[in-house]
């Protein structure tokens, strides 16, 4: 059953090296679901090719657009009661999306690889300042792709509302944590007026 105000769906998409099984993703679907949040969890087509490396981000952000008008779709919501995200370069993928125009209600990203670990210079930022839609951030205090002074840099040039979430002691993987991310998607997604 869909929810009547709100959020009414959230497609998921995995990191670089995961598929949409992916044990953080399982969790967030299964907390949101069990919310009357619809869930759906994408593979990209590299993935679905049973291809390594992923597809160029043009192919990929039109991954995200196509699942989401799918979500809203099958739904019968307007595209902006439907948020986007996921993990590392899926919820980039998501971002990007959203900075070119995708209608979304709103972004989790979660470990978003703000740049790759060991180059802070190389920000993957550029489109940040196209962001119009609240964002939530969940990322680990000891992640090698965005401190978290780096990351609250970094995302002062979102012009929309952000929610940042740190997981104490966490690295990318957050690893044993999946739970607890999920908690933290669902109480603000649920708590989002949309």
């Amino acid at each position: 059953m869909t929810r009547r105000r709100g959020v009414a769906g959230l497609v998921l998409t995995p990191g670089a090296g995961a598929d949409r099984n992916q044990s953080a993703l399982v969790a967030m679907d299964e907390a949101l679901t069990g919310a009357d949040v619809a869930v759906a969890r994408v593979d990209f087509p590299y993935r679905q090719a049973g291809r390594r490396a992923p597809d160029r981000p043009p192919v990929l952000v039109a991954t995200v657009v196509e699942a989401a008008g799918a979500l809203a779709r099958s739904l019968r919501v307007a595209p902006r009661r439907v948020a986007v995200g996921g993990r590392s370069m899926g919820g980039r993928m998501c971002s990007m999306a959203v900075a070119e125009g995708l209608a979304a209600a709103a972004l989790v990203l979660v470990s978003y690889p703000l740049h790759p670990p060991g180059k802070p210079e190389r920000l993957r930022t550029e489109h940040f300042g196209s962001i119009g839609v609240p964002c939530l951030f969940v990322s680990g205090t000891r992640d090698a792709f965005a401190t978290p002074a780096e990351l609250e840099s970094a995302v002062a040039a979102i012009p929309a509302p952000v929610t940042l979430s740190w997981v104490a002691g966490a690295d990318h993987g957050m690893r044993r944590r999946d739970e607890a991310v999920a908690a933290v998607v669902r109480d603000w997604l649920l708590g989002l007026p949309v």
